[in-house]
């Protein structure tokens, strides 16, 4: 069992959690054709991630890509940064961008 984690990654956590869904649960190969195709911001971010967890196998636990499976996808929130836009009346509205962090475990 492997993992592989990316922090501070710039995609809000509901939008990359709908594309973790979609591997959890799959094979290595089929997770990989999923995010390579994914149209959303977060495939290729979220395929980073699992090709680093798959070389963390091959390489640290000796483990052969074609039996990996993924295991655990979550995507935690991180730290939001906070601007402001303005309002009427010399006011002003809050806007949170928000930030990920990945973790995806891969094993036999």
């Amino acid at each position: 069992m492997a993992r592989a984690t990316t922090k501070y990654v710039r995609i809000s956590p509901r939008k990359a959690r709908l594309v973790a869904d979609l591997i959890r649960g799959q094979r290595v190969e089929d997770a990989d054709l999923q995010l390579h195709y994914s149209n959303t911001k977060a495939g290729p971010l979220l395929k980073k991630t699992l090709d680093s967890a798959v070389a963390n196998a091959e390489n640290n636990d000796d483990l052969n890509r074609d039996n990996l499976k993924v295991l655990e996808v979550y995507v935690n929130e991180g730290p939001m940064l906070k601007r402001a836009r303005p309002k009427n009346k010399g006011g002003s509205h809050q806007i949170l961008k928000r930030m990920s962090h990945f973790t995806i475990v891969v094993g036999e």
